[in-house]
């Protein structure tokens, strides 16, 4: 009978075993950590955001042409996906997302910006 590669193997170390769950466990705690202080801040994390970039940031990085492409129409639907973009957070962590998959070398307060557009127009986070 053939060992199967999938598990791990027997003779891991009962250190190498709590490291590999200590390290598990970082990682949960951390995204729960993350949706928590996401629902927490609310759209308090757009005060201040500069609106006037942000609309800037959209026309010339050309979000609603990538959306159109996406999902037709006006591109529209791509916002409020059912029940995955219900807080503030959530909607900047969406912006960073595409900032990253697009590689568009937004900095952090760019993101903010872009972010409460959205809001603004289409999410209306309190």
């Amino acid at each position: 009978m053939k060992p199967s590669t999938t598990t791990a193997p027997r003779h891991e170390s009962l250190g190498s075993r709590r490291l590999r769950w200590l390290a598990c466990l970082l990682v949960a705690g951390g995204l729960v950590w993350t949706a928590g202080v996401a629902r927490a801040q609310g759209a308090d994390i757009f005060k201040g955001a500069d609106i006037a970039l942000g609309e800037k940031l959209i026309a010339e990085h050309k979000c609603t042409q990538c959306h159109i492409s996406k999902v037709g129409g006006d591109g529209s639907a791509m916002y409020k996906p059912a029940g995955k973009i219900n807080t503030a957070g959530l909607l900047r962590g969406m912006v960073e997302m595409c900032n990253t998959t697009m590689n568009l070398g937004l900095f952090p307060e760019d993101v903010t910006a872009v972010a409460a557009v959205l809001n603004r127009d289409h999410y209306k986070f309190k």
